[in-house]
């Protein structure tokens, strides 16, 4: 039995889109196979999830699933005809080859409802048409899945890109668009399996995995940078150069920065076709001076005995609480 997408995601099923993404990306970054080499278990996990995913974040697909369930998912499921089969299975399967209805009187024929899969001698008996799955005439071949991991610059500024398919070993070749992220998925039209019939090729699905930054970290469209400033630079204030994929730029950082404030750049966060950029988010984090030797060590210690009298006495005062026990 298939597991529940829901499950998969550990969320309710009543979850939030943001609740939803949130699960997601733990799950992607825990189970992402650079952190879990040779580890069949994680893999097939890291799988799921991505599956999962790519249903709940559409809302359309996520309705379809929540009603009908993985068979939704399938190629050419017909949500009415699905609908109008569970209605009729409601009733009994009767009242319906000689004009008789639903109630009310309609009627309906359940030829054009289940088209070649309703005769009058056996009623409906090959109900493939209905749930996408033809089995008269050419078919359809196979889609087929492949995994393919990039770096985070590429999968930021896009890239043309050949591979081999698993399964024949041909050589493929894809755009990947500005801005994929993990688990994006990208379908190449005709080149799935093979139709045993003679239909047209199936497609191959491209799985992207993406590797970390050592520098940056996304959420969304958004980027966030930590960069360290001297104590000094914090109390005086200062301009500092920071990367961007679009250039370096110059960001000020205000007299009196705190550790950890956040400064927002505008435009320099990913950039997706048919959204506006993301913003690039700057920390700034206080570095301390390290000193090497203990004549060093006896200077700064006297320089911060000065700073000391700027000093606020009460910066901690509303930590002095009583939490009982």
């Amino acid at each position: 039995m298939a597991d529940d997408f829901y499950s998969v995601l550990g969320v309710p099923k009543n979850a939030e889109a943001d609740a939803i993404k949130k699960a997601y990306r733990k799950l992607a970054r825990d189970l992402h196979p650079d952190k879990n080499p040779g580890n069949a278990a994680a893999e097939a996990r890291f799988k799921a999830v991505n599956r999962a995913y790519e249903t709940l974040h559409d809302p359309k697909k996520r309705a379809l699933y929540d009603e009908f369930g993985e068979e939704a998912l399938r190629e050419g499921f017909d949500a009415e005809k699905a609908r109008a089969y569970r209605q009729w299975q409601s009733q009994g399967g009767n009242g319906f080859r000689g004009g008789g209805g639903f109630g009310g009187g309609q009627a309906v024929n359940l030829e054009d409802l289940f088209g070649g899969a309703y005769s009058q001698q056996g009623g409906v008996g090959d109900l493939g048409d209905l749930f996408g799955r033809r089995r008269r005439g050419p078919m359809k071949g196979q889609d087929l899945e492949q995994e393919h991991t990039v770096d985070f610059e590429t999968a930021v500024r896009g890239t043309t890109l050949q591979f081999r398919r698993q399964d024949t070993n041909e050589t493929v070749t894809v755009r990947i668009p500005p801005g994929a992220d993990e688990g994006s998925r990208l379908r190449i039209p005709g080149q799935g399996g093979q139709s045993p019939n003679g239909g047209p090729n199936g497609d191959l699905v491209l799985v992207v995995h993406v590797r970390p930054h050592p520098l940056f970290k996304r959420e969304g469209d958004d980027l966030h940078l930590e960069v360290p400033i001297r104590v000094s630079e914090a109390v005086k204030g200062t301009k500092v150069k920071v990367p961007t994929f679009d250039g370096p730029v110059s960001v000020k950082v205000p007299p009196g920065t705190q550790s950890g404030t956040v400064l927002r750049v505008r435009g320099k966060g990913i950039g997706r076709k048919g959204r506006p950029q993301g913003d690039l988010y700057v920390r700034f984090m206080i570095h301390v001076p390290e000193v090497q030797n203990e004549r060093d060590a006896a200077e700064l210690n006297r320089i911060v005995d000065e700073l000391a009298r700027f000093e606020d006495p009460t910066l901690r005062q509303h930590l002095d609480v009583d939490l009982g026990q």
